[in-house]
């Protein structure tokens, strides 16, 4: 099963996730939401369209933008509206490349 991991806590699991170039978005419900605080930070994706990201929090420890999500993405990319992406310190398990 995929999971995310940050500081020991597990923030995200999920039975199914999506990958796209060789990063997992996993479905909304999935996520421990309460570890995840919005920043300023936007990026732009020629296809997915504008990212907005999440300082991730577990225990003691914090990172800084190490979570993103498009909020109202493209249409080619539609189907991972609201999923959320992780890098940047959160270890992300059991995925397999090529799912889309």
């Amino acid at each position: 099963m995929p999971t995310a991991t940050f500081n020991g806590v597990v923030i995200a699991e999920a039975d199914e996730v999506i990958t796209i170039e060789s990063v997992a978005y996993f479905p909304p419900e999935s996520v421990r939401l309460d570890c995840l605080e919005e920043t300023g930070t936007r990026t732009g994706c020629p296809w997915r369209g504008v990212a907005t990201y999440y300082t991730v929090r577990a225990g003691d420890r914090e990172e800084r933008d190490a979570a993103w999500r498009y909020l109202e993405p493209k249409r080619k990319a539609r189907r991972i509206a609201g999923w959320v992406a992780f890098w940047k310190g959160v270890e992300v398990d059991g995925v397999e490349d090529g799912l889309l």
